[in-house]
């Protein structure tokens, strides 16, 4: 029996793979796979949490299984980082599972039971990739993923803009998957051992060292979504349903963050200050880039996805100046940038797998996911609507909630930057910081239209009307996930405490005593006397004023209820029509940022019975990039075909003419 946290881990990975399995044997008994087989998916994923939080505070543990090819066995170790990321698979997982028990319909496309193989086959390798301890078997669970979840995104595979969407987000996984392997050939040095252990064990020069770096941060960029590799992130994801889009965009983005970690602080010798700045640069970049192109999206779905864009941006910054801090010896700031990035990959787990649950429930209830389309869901759907109001508060960033508070951390981390040593470092670094704020606030810009569109106002078509709110199943998912915001939120000198382990285990500090130096009450990351922060106070503050402002209304009123209709400008003839629109709440934005986009406009003339204004907002980096790309390989693979004509005679004449090329060097 498995008794060490790593075989236990190990267990969880093949119970996932076996629930998948028993999901063939009846792939269309909707009742059996959702009733049954989701739910003890999710209690194999609460087992994995809890496993992974002993996980954190328990010294290394290692296992080797004699399986794969001959001398090259698989190699699995849990230590404090691949802990924290298994607590992020096995929680979110859960929460998703639940609410796939209640949302899984019959319909065409992948049938129940397939699908259920599919996506237990996508949590067991993501729990493998976290736990690999060598390139081997890295790399399987790494491509088992990737196929995985490709099979996950084509569920509905009838329609064709899915299976570009799939085929596209396969490609940049293996040019990603490439890179990576490349990677790990650098980090061997010649040796030969490709496990872990031995690639530790490596003194590499800084030459190779850097070589290794930027290969694993393309590689590993490709899958997180950093830019300019993003392009699959926001056509995949609207793609996929709903729960997978949550585990795509809340666990997986994060394994590639565990393996840009994995290879910076655990199997490189060094770190070099300038890789922080490349880091910090491309995730600012990302950061801001996916902001500008959330604000103007008109589909639910592919606004969250963009938004993901962002905060894996705002976590490349802190990881970037997590590397800056120790290629300067600053360990105690590397341990603060650190924290904030490793604290924001679980605070966006949390608020984003809960909001894309919400859309899905949305989706189902109203079969839209155009924000021109909905409005006024609050009235008939309460439950996902206050749910998805504590998410968009979270990643809105607003105290006292989960977002503020790896926000602040950055921010703090940005405020110790004029120690380094650079000098001109010094000066670049608040214009990042500048940016960081920026990206903040628009992102709060964003989530403001997203829930205003689709809960508040009236409804946008008649069909809304006959909306239903969320089930049991789904309503436990989001309560689930909406209570972690606030507790995440609330007591971050406890979380900080947990992170500490994995701090220490990287950079060879943490932030644990400093945190906890005043009370539970306060948050002061390096010193109180710096900035402190007490999320337990604004909380009980927020709800005094509301307790106040209820009393004062009920004593003033006596509860007589006044309802009159809003202001009209004079215009008595009130629709829905007279809302403002995603499109027009976006348009200053679109106005602003307009060098970032590539636009078309379909403009109404005077002589149109029926006017039409629209306009197509594209990402122009798709066009100066990826379909140049794919022109230069289409014409290469055409001056290619001309070699293979599929005759003996011409085959045979190139393997004459390569014999005489032969012989004639021969004699040279």
């Amino acid at each position: 029996m498995p008794h060490s946290p790593v075989e236990l881990a190990l267990a969880a990975a093949a119970a996932w793979l076996a629930v998948g399995t028993l999901g063939i044997l009846a792939p269309q008994r909707l009742r059996y796979v959702a009733h049954v087989l989701y739910p003890v998916g999710a209690a194999i994923g609460i087992a994995l949490a809890a496993v992974a939080f002993t996980g954190l505070f328990a010294a290394p543990g290692a296992v080797v299984l004699p399986i794969g090819l001959p001398d090259l066995p698989f190699h699995f170790r849990l230590d404090p980082l691949a802990a924290f990321f298994l607590l992020i698979i096995g929680a979110v997982s859960a929460a998703v599972s639940v609410y796939v028990a209640g949302y899984l319909r019959a319909g065409p496309g992948t049938a129940p039971g397939l699908q259920a193989l599919q996506y237990h086959i996508f949590l067991a390798s993501m729990t493998l990739v976290v736990l690999a301890d060598d390139a081997y078997a890295f790399m399987v669970a790494w491509e088992t993923m990737a196929v995985s979840s490709f099979f996950l995104v084509t569920s509905d595979h009838r329609l064709p803009e899915i299976r570009r969407a799939g085929y596209l987000y396969l490609l940049i996984a293996h040019l990603g998957a490439i890179a990576i392997l490349l990677a790990f050939g650098v980090l061997q040095g010649g040796t030969g051992d490709y496990t872990f252990e031995g690639m530790r064990a490596v003194q590499h020069t800084p030459a190779w060292a850097s070589v290794a770096f930027v290969l694993a941060l393309v590689g590993f960029g490709a899958k997180a979504g950093m830019l300019p590799l993003h392009v699959w992130l926001p056509e995949a994801h609207p793609a996929a349903p709903s729960p997978v889009s949550a585990l795509m965009s809340a666990v997986m983005l994060k394994t590639a963050i565990y393996g840009l970690l994995r290879v910076t602080f655990d199997l490189l010798d060094t770190q070099i200050w300038w890789w922080g700045v490349l880091a910090m640069a491309l995730g600012l970049a990302t950061a801001l880039y996916g902001v500008v192109f959330s604000a103007v999206q008109t589909d639910m779905k592919r606004l969250l996805a963009w938004s993901s864009v962002e905060n894996i941006g705002f976590i490349l910054v802190g990881f970037g100046l997590a590397v800056t801090f120790r290629g300067y010896g600053m360990a105690t700031l590397a341990a603060l940038a650190l924290t904030a990035a490793l604290y924001h990959c679980l605070n966006h787990a949390v608020f984003k797998s809960l909001l894309f649950l919400a859309t899905g429930s949305v989706l189902h209830a109203t079969r839209e996911r155009a924000l021109g389309k909905l409005g006024g869901l609050i009235h008939r759907m309460p439950w996902v609507a206050w749910l998805t109001l504590v998410g968009t508060l979270a990643i809105a960033g607003l105290p006292p909630l989960n977002g503020f508070v790896s926000e602040w951390l950055l921010l703090q981390a940005f405020l110790f930057t004029p120690g380094l040593p650079q000098g001109y470092l010094n000066m670049l670094v608040p214009v990042a910081a500048a940016a960081v704020a920026l990206t903040a606030a628009l992102a709060g810009y964003v989530m403001v239209k997203f829930y205003g569109v689709v809960f508040l106002g009236q409804p946008r078509e008649e069909k809304l009307r006959e909306a239903h709110d969320c089930g049991p199943w789904e309503r436990t998912a989001l309560i689930a996930l909406a209570a972690a915001c606030v507790v995440l939120g609330v007591l971050p000198v406890e979380v900080i405490a947990a992170l500490d382990h994995v701090t220490r285990d990287l950079v060879g500090e943490g932030l644990g005593a400093a945190a906890a130096s005043g009370s539970w009450l306060f948050l002061a990351p390096v010193d109180p006397a710096r900035a402190s922060y007490s999320p337990a106070i604004i909380l009980a503050g927020i709800v005094l004023v509301l307790l106040v402002v209820w009393g004062v209304a009920r004593r003033v009123y006596r509860g007589v209820v006044r309802r009159a209709p809003p202001w009209d400008c004079g215009y008595p003839l009130q629709t829905p029509r007279m809302q403002d629109t995603a499109e027009g709440f976006g348009q200053p934005v679109r106005q602003i940022f307009e060098p970032f986009y590539r636009m078309t406009r379909e403009l109404p003339t005077p002589f149109d019975t029926a006017p039409r204004y629209k306009v197509t907002v594209e990402d122009p980096l798709w066009q100066w990039v990826y379909l140049r790309i794919a022109a230069v390989t289409e014409a290469v693979s055409r001056w290619v075909g001309l070699l293979q004509r599929g005759r003996i005679s011409i085959y045979l004449l190139y393997s004459f003419l390569t014999l005489v090329t032969l012989l004639l060097f021969t004699q040279a």
